[in-house]
């Protein structure tokens, strides 16, 4: 009888070209979601959002900038695979959501369900680019670190971070957009919770 390999499958670079893509592509299209239905989400997206709601610039380039400091965190402790990866990711949301004005477009969408939906697009995002050793960057990054080493769990990290970040901007929006936000931030951790565990996918 055949022993049964406990190692677990290595991806190919489709599998893992597919994954960033679709990934990426899901993010930027729940990003952009939100910031047609006024919305913020947490983390580093969360921040970018507020600066160019303050500022005037581009989402795109303040979600690129702020996303490149944690990337030395990444090289340090995650590896250059996972840093190449998430670099490439980070590029590809922000190349996306720079160009989702130009072909997509809402003709009405209820901030509710830009909440939830939106929330699901990222996490589902999320979660391909974690499967395939890639991240979009900021608290991403760390929740990854901490499962890794401490074994607590991403998900959770990620949704207690958006939810703090995104109740930062009592200051700025109006408290049922900070509201229907934090459904976003939840819809999203949940995903993430749920599905991102120790052990559960064992594919590398």
């Amino acid at each position: 009888m055949d022993r049964i390999s406990t190692e677990p499958p290595v991806h190919t670079w489709l599998d893992d070209g597919h994954a960033l893509i679709a990934g990426s592509l899901f993010v930027a299209l729940g990003l952009t979601m939100f910031a047609h239905a006024g919305l913020l989400t947490g983390g580093v997206a969360g921040v970018a959002f507020l600066a160019s709601y303050t500022s005037g610039l581009s989402l795109a380039l303040c979600f690129f900038a702020f996303s490149l400091p944690f990337f030395l965190l990444s090289w340090q402790r995650l590896g250059r695979e996972f840093t190449l990866k998430s670099l490439l990711a980070v590029s590809l949301v922000s190349a996306c959501t720079a160009l989702a004005p130009r072909v997509v477009r809402f003709e009405f969408l209820n901030p509710w369900v830009a909440a939830v939906l939106g929330g699901f697009l990222v996490g589902f995002g999320l979660l391909a680019l974690l499967r395939h050793q890639a991240s979009v960057g900021g608290v991403n990054i760390v929740a990854q670190w901490l499962q890794q080493t401490k074994g607590l769990s991403a998900g959770k990290i990620q949704m207690s971070v958006d939810v703090l970040v995104v109740l930062a901007a009592l200051f700025t929006v109006p408290p049922v957009r900070v509201l229907q936000s934090v459904v976003g931030a939840v819809a999203i951790g949940a995903i993430l919770t749920l599905n991102h565990k120790p052990g559960r996918y064992l594919g590398v």
